[in-house]
């Protein structure tokens, strides 16, 4: 197994781990913020003297990508290019949806037939959301959806469907079909992206460092008209 540096920075929580050998051994996140420009290059110090400090090499770094803050994309996004450089090591691009699942799959209880829908506050009514089976499959793509009580319909009316996320709360209202359930308090940490880093790292999905950029900055790019870039 390998030791893979983790780095998210998609909502408010800004938060880095170290993993190896498929478990955390180092983990510092800050929930007050945003704060990622004053708070993440020194929690990545930290993380990297600790690996140093214990004779660890660094593998890979892996970093959320998106659906997320904009700013806070570009803040993490930018740290692990910089540690990948400067160490010569592979970057894990990981999508912020799938993070989210994580604590989900591993400490909740649900029914074999569940889906699972995390949530990003985007603005109003508005969430980006996905939705996946238990093994992480993509049912429906990410999208900017817009709530309503009709909104994932056709996925409440045949199977039981497990909303969580930061986008999450604001739907609970809008949602009320017997079969959804809501999932409080869960945040897309580093600390939760190791199990889809590692299995990245194995199967060698990795990213071109030099061109890898945050979902949300595609999204940005591609919307505007070129003369304004």
């Amino acid at each position: 197994m390998s030791c893979i540096l983790h780095i998210e920075t998609s909502t408010v929580v800004c938060s880095v781990a170290v993993s190896q050998d498929g478990a955390n051994i180092f983990t510092r996140a800050d929930y007050e913020g945003p704060s990622h420009a004053a708070l993440l290059g020194s929690f990545v110090d930290e993380a990297m003297s600790f690996a140093d400090s214990h004779a660890i090499p660094l593998d890979a770094v892996a970093v959320s990508c998106g659906p997320g803050s904009y700013t806070g994309l570009r803040i993490g996004v930018s740290m692990a290019k910089g540690v990948c450089y400067g160490l010569g090591i592979p970057l894990i691009g990981i999508h912020t949806l799938k993070v989210l699942c994580v604590p989900i799959l591993l400490y909740h209880e649900l029914p074999d037939n569940a889906l699972l829908c995390p949530m990003i506050d985007a603005r109003r009514m508005e969430v980006y959301a996905a939705v996946y089976d238990r093994a992480l499959n993509e049912i429906r793509p990410t999208g900017a959806d817009i709530v309503d009580d009709n909104t994932y319909r056709s996925f409440l009316d045949e199977r039981p469907v497990y909303f969580f996320g930061n986008g999450a709360e604001k739907c609970r209202a809008h949602i009320l079909h017997p079969n959804a359930h809501f999932v409080p308090d869960i945040h897309p940490l580093a600390k939760m992206m190791f199990p889809l880093a590692d299995r990245a790292l194995a199967e060698g999905k990795l990213e071109d460092v030099a061109y890898f950029e945050p979902f949300y900055l595609k999204e940005f790019i591609a919307t505007v008209p070129k003369k304004q870039i």
